[in-house]
């Protein structure tokens, strides 16, 4: 799923030299950025398959 956030990271800065995009996962009680966040393992799991296919679909085309 696509989704507009006002979150900018680093990315920002890098978004100025190349393509940017952030994956994001649920956390509990939608607290994020913060020392009680907790995510799921399943959740971080989907995450960082995301990711894995992204750069798998980057590295063949």
């Amino acid at each position: 799923m696509q989704m507009v956030s006002g979150a900018g990271h680093d990315s920002v800065y890098v978004s100025r030299v190349a393509p940017t995009s952030m994956i994001f996962v649920p956390c509990e009680g939608g607290l994020s950025h913060n020392e009680a966040e907790n995510a799921r393992k399943e959740d971080l799991e989907a995450g960082c398959n995301v990711l894995l296919h992204a750069m798998l679909e980057m590295a063949v085309t």
